[in-house]
């Protein structure tokens, strides 16, 4: 294996931590708000995972998924958040 094959390896591994650290944020935040942040911040790391893998598989398909995942994480990141605020999504 390459040294990029190991580097790979190595932050493939630390993303997956980073989600599972997220996802028990997401499980056990105390607020509310805690959950919303803690699930924008495992969209995030879902969209490094993506990343990753189209490095590790060597293809450009991926990075068109990871940026369609960012879209639509940002968009239900701010759908939360003004659904906390408001109570209401649609005005």
């Amino acid at each position: 294996m390459s040294p990029i094959g190991y580097a790979l390896g190595f932050a493939i591994g630390c993303v997956a931590l980073g989600m599972l650290l997220n996802l028990f944020r997401l499980l056990r935040g105390p607020t509310s708000g805690d959950r919303i942040l803690a699930l924008d911040t495992l969209t995030i790391n879902i969209i490094a995972m993506v990343v990753l893998f189209g490095l590790w598989e060597r293809t450009a398909d991926y990075f068109e998924a990871a940026l369609l995942l960012a879209m639509v994480g940002f968009l239900g990141t701010v759908a939360y958040s003004k659904f906390l605020l408001r109570g209401d999504i649609v005005e």
